[in-house]
């Protein structure tokens, strides 16, 4: 009897820690996790004493990584899914507008006014996945054509409704409450408040991990991305799926709409400016390919995090804020180079 040369005896604990090694490296967010143990340890240092470790601190960092953690994972489920969507800046905008509005203008319930506002967002995401199925065009293209679309819609009627382009006061409006206290309160933990919108990204992380991982919509999400003819061959609703992943992607810009809404108790034509690419940075340093097929919602998570940790870390540590534009930039071209790395590895583990 001869024994392969790829078999070890049992309990070798060499072939264990191998295994365990590749698998570790295999992980799409591992590049996102060192990142972000890396800029809390240098904030730590630069900004330690100066209130970046207090739970004030944290506290904000928190808050600002949980507003784009919310696109980034809607973002990362669509990127993986092989699309993009460029809208969901704008989203924002609109959905925020068109909830003010439908309240202060028309005496709708503030709820009620936000309903609709969601509703259109889910019209919004299904006419973006239609038109990319059936035209065959890059969903980049028909998303940036809806980025503008709904960018000057929503500035021209909020002029044409109330004659300026901010509407505020919103805490005095009726309806203003159960939406405040859905999306809008906090908890107090030593001494600091942290917002609900934190508990709201956890959920939503927690959520798509499971859809990912545990469930056979996560596998078409993967199948659909790696190679949609392939995925079709096996039936997979390939159509369905992306379809819905827009409007998830479109739900979430809603969500953060409301959620800054109640925050802030005004809206702006032009809340969530850029929000859509730098939420595409976040779910690239997270380990997301922009291939697709490849990538997880807990590493879109992290990179969120190293988001909002660098945004309020450069506060605290006093440091000019221009700089945060080259670190998004050269933090997006490391994570590229990253994730290929960690991609060729995994491909040759298989």
């Amino acid at each position: 009897m001869i024994m392969s040369d790829n078999l070890s005896p049992p309990g070798d604990e060499r072939v264990a820690r191998v295994g365990w090694i590749r698998r570790l490296i295999s992980r799409p967010e591992l590049g996102a996790l060192g990142g972000a143990v890396l800029v809390w340890l240098i904030f730590a240092f630069l900004a330690g004493d100066r209130g970046f470790l207090t739970p004030l601190g944290v506290a904000s960092y928190l808050e600002v990584s949980s507003y784009l953690g919310i696109l980034a994972v809607a973002i990362a489920l669509l990127m993986i899914g092989g699309e993009f969507d460029l809208s969901i800046g704008s989203m924002i905008g609109a959905a925020g507008v068109m909830s003010a509005i439908l309240a202060v203008v028309y005496g709708i319930p503030l709820w009620a006014a936000a309903l609709v506002a969601l509703l259109f967002a889910l019209l919004v995401g299904l006419i973006n996945g239609l038109l990319v199925i059936r035209t065959g065009l890059p969903s980049f293209i028909i998303t940036l054509g809806s980025l503008f679309i709904l960018r000057g819609l929503t500035i021209a009627f909020t002029r044409l409704a109330t004659g300026r382009t901010q509407i505020g006061s919103l805490d005095e409006v009726s309806g203003y409450g159960p939406l405040h206290f859905l999306f809008g309160g906090s908890i107090t933990l030593g001494g600091a408040h942290f917002s609900v919108s934190i508990l709201w990204w956890l959920a939503i992380t927690v959520l798509a991990t499971w859809i990912l991982l545990r469930t056979r919509f996560g596998n078409w999400i993967f199948g659909v991305g790696g190679n949609a003819d392939a995925a079709r061959n096996v039936g997979v609703p390939v159509a369905r799926v992306k379809i819905l992943l827009f409007m998830t992607t479109a739900a979430a810009a809603w969500l953060v709409a409301v959620i800054q809404l109640v925050t802030v108790k005004s809206v702006d034509t032009l809340r969530g400016t850029q929000q859509e690419f730098i939420a595409i940075i976040a779910a690239v340093i997270g380990g997301n390919l922009l291939t697709g097929g490849y990538g997880s919602a807990v590493g879109a998570a992290l990179g969120a995090l190293i988001f909002g940790m660098v945004r309020q870390g450069i506060v605290y540590a006093g440091i000019d804020a221009d700089w945060f534009q080259v670190f998004l930039g050269a933090m997006l071209i490391v994570a590229v180079l990253v994730n290929q790395f960690i991609r060729r590895r995994a491909e040759k583990r298989q």
